[in-house]
């Protein structure tokens, strides 16, 4: 049995300190840099045409997500993207809502030709970029992860990418591989951006690892015993929230000591 052992990728993180570029939606900016602050890395939010391309080869790692399109915003994100993908710099698709508008699914589209590292979304924004449909309820997911298995997969064979499911529990795949990912809290889908401030941690996580797949795990089960952490402490989504940040503050080994989420072969 093979199984991931995520503490020495959050050592790596932590020791390393990566830049992370993101081009996020203006609800996630601040949520995001605090959550990369709180795990060790060094966020930039950076989404001008005129200089977001030449910033990422500064960075050790990008993220894209598409909540809150505008043209210029699609234009320096088509740039930005390719220049990563030129560097070889990892970079991380966060497909948000992509279900919802025949914009969303364009730009997603040419966002997927410019070869992406990972690709994050909840249930339905996977299964609505397999399937190439419209799909979901805005930002929200009206699937559960396991029914995103088969189109995780076919996303994944089809795009060279590794593609993460995130919900109640997180499903992860490069199309070979397969890992189920268990932990977090009820709270968090009540803490708006915590999905897309988790981009910004896989991002972190990819920086100059090895091999994408199991970092993306990684970043995930860290992710998730954060927020079983923070709701042992918080009253409702507003205490969550601070308890969440200092819980991925001071996660270590002794808290990750069981969580060796187990690779299956598919």
């Amino acid at each position: 049995m093979i199984t991931i052992d995520p503490t020495a990728h959050l050592t790596r993180v932590r020791e390393t300190a990566p830049l992370i570029h993101n081009i996020t939606n203006f609800v996630a900016m601040n949520a995001m840099a605090n959550v990369l602050l709180a795990i060790g890395a060094s966020p930039a939010m950076v989404h001008a045409r005129e200089e977001a391309a030449e910033f990422a080869g500064l960075a050790r790692a990008l993220t894209i997500n598409i909540g809150t399109l505008s043209p210029h915003w699609v234009e320096a994100m088509l740039e930005t993207a390719s220049a990563a993908r030129a560097a070889g710099t990892p970079w991380v698709l966060d497909p948000v809502a992509v279900g919802a508008t025949a914009y969303r699914r364009k730009t997603a589209r040419q966002l997927i030709a410019l070869s992406p590292t990972v690709i994050r979304g909840n249930a339905s924004e996977i299964i609505a970029l397999a399937t190439e449909s419209a799909s979901g309820r805005g930002v929200d997911s009206t699937d559960a992860a396991d029914s995103a298995h088969d189109a995780a997969l076919q996303l994944a064979r089809k795009t060279g990418a590794v593609v993460a499911v995130t919900g109640e529990q997180d499903l992860v795949t490069d199309g070979q591989r397969l890992v189920w990912v268990e932990g977090g809290h009820p709270l968090m889908p009540k803490v708006t951006t915590l999905g897309c401030s988790l981009t910004g941690v896989v991002a972190a996580f990819i920086a100059e690892a090895e091999d994408p797949f199991v970092a993306t795990v990684a970043a995930l089960a860290c992710y998730a015993r954060a927020g079983e952490l923070a709701g042992q402490e918080a009253r409702g989504p507003g205490s969550f929230s601070v308890a969440f940040i200092d819980a991925l503050y001071g996660l270590d080994a002794s808290a990750l000591e069981d969580r060796h989420p187990e690779v299956r072969h598919v």
